[in-house]
């Protein structure tokens, strides 16, 4: 079997402590020389797509380091795409702060500007700062945000869809430029949107962007397995993984799709180092770059518990995070960290040390990391990994050099793409003609 793997780019890197770690100015994340580099290392290691994040606000790192998605993640996009060929390019947007018509487009845009290899990570927003600079309104509760992004989804792909494949004539002899019968409006009118239709945009060579979504709650997984082509999602351990992707794929079923039509790539932070000692060390070095002040502050947002509920060489609060019925944050960083620390008995500081901004992490040599992902791939938990690089260029560099030969000499990855499109490299199924 061979697996998906994408690379998420957060700032310089997902560490708290790689800017001051890595090599380079302190504000490379906003050189497009960076991204550039990044895109160009990633495609030589043949990975699927880069996937950036979209943060929206700066109540999370406080200005302790970059934010982990400052840029607006389609047009750093459309730079990586101008010195890559084939490998995919996804970028997050929220489904409670756009417009879908605009959404749409943007997406498009790129989806054709690369040549079918776009990709939207749809999100529902779980930072309630965000809202205070889309009109001071109080972040939606979690039930509405997800009936937003069901509605926002399907205006989405119906405006993608709005044109018919064969819709394009462009016959100059004739002067027929587009068949406009096979072109439709939408004449959408709901609870969220009215929105008339159709695209300005002709399909793309893959037909429409590929859809990631990013959740783990019960109307997350059920979002997901409506719509979603990909889910990224934060599991920390082969059990609760397996769990999560048995159910994603039978609500699928349920949808009328097929279980293998979505694919399930959890977050996994490799440390890695040419002895299991040396990557400790690097970790070492990242953590005392970082402090515990920061990471302390984020995970109690993450959990939604006050900072001073964290006792750090106490066990994590756990009937108090559960308590917090009207908790908004993201339902699955929350439960993967409270499945983790219970799991394996942790400490609030041992979670920190073990807890890779909420996903896996594995300190190791390059036949560590890929034991570890070959042992989640025999044991059906996953059908790849988002990997949440520690600190860039360095970290990915040693994937692309030393994971990755190992992962092709267990018949694990692949040696090359399989196509020109994101869809086809993914392996997805032929998209459904709704209209």
């Amino acid at each position: 079997m061979e697996i998906i793997l994408t690379a998420t780019v957060m700032g310089l890197g997902m560490h708290h402590g790689a800017w001051r770690y890595r090599d380079g100015h302190a504000f490379d994340y906003v050189d497009p020389d960076y991204y550039a580099h990044i895109a160009r290392t990633a495609e030589a290691g043949a990975l699927h797509a880069i996937f950036l994040a979209d943060t929206l606000d700066v109540s999370e790192e406080r200005f302790a380091r970059p934010n982990l998605g400052a840029l607006d993640p389609a047009v750093t996009l459309a730079v990586m795409a101008a010195h890559t060929e084939r490998i995919g390019l996804v970028g997050t947007s929220s489904t409670t702060f756009n417009e879908p018509f605009n959404l749409a487009r943007r997406f498009a845009s790129l989806d054709h500007m690369s040549r079918g290899r776009a990709g939207w990570n749809a999100v529902t927003t779980f930072v309630p700062a965000v809202a205070g600079n889309f009109g001071g309104t109080p972040l939606p509760a979690h039930d509405q945000r997800y009936a937003r992004a069901r509605e926002f989804l399907d205006v989405v792909i119906g405006l993608w869809e709005s044109w018919e494949a064969d819709a394009t004539v462009g016959d100059k002899a004739s002067g027929v430029f587009v068949d406009a019968a096979r072109v439709r409006t939408l004449d959408h009118v709901g609870e969220h949107f009215s929105v008339r239709g159709p695209s300005t945009l002709p399909r793309s060579r893959q037909g429409r962007p590929v859809i990631f979504q990013a959740g783990a709650s019960e109307g997350g997984r059920d979002l997901a397995a409506q719509y979603a082509d990909v889910v990224f999602t934060a599991q920390n351990t082969i059990e609760a993984a397996t769990a999560f992707r048995t159910d994603v794929r039978r609500r699928a079923v349920g949808y009328g799709r097929s279980a293998d039509a979505v694919k399930i790539v959890p977050g996994l932070l490799p440390v890695v180092g040419s002895t299991t000692d040396e990557a400790r060390a690097r970790k070492e070095k990242l953590d005392e770059l970082r402090g515990v002040g920061p990471e302390l502050e984020k995970l109690a947002l993450r959990v939604g518990v006050p900072v001073e509920a964290l006792e750090l060489d106490e066990p994590l609060p756990v009937d108090l995070i559960r308590a917090n019925e009207g908790f908004r944050g993201s339902h699955g960083f929350r439960d993967a960290a409270v499945e983790l620390a219970t799991r394996k008995k942790l400490t609030v500081r041992e979670l920190l040390y073990a807890n890779g901004g909420g996903h896996q992490q594995v300190v190791g040599t390059p036949e560590e990391i890929a034991d570890t992902i070959e042992t989640w791939v025999e044991a059906g938990a996953v059908d790849g990994f988002n990997l949440m690089i520690d600190a860039f260029p360095s970290g990915l560099e040693d994937v692309v050099e030393h994971v990755v030969p190992l992962l092709r000499k267990r018949c694990l990855f692949q040696h090359e793409y399989a196509g020109s499109t994101l869809r086809t490299n993914l392996g997805l199924p032929p998209l459904p003609n709704r209209s």
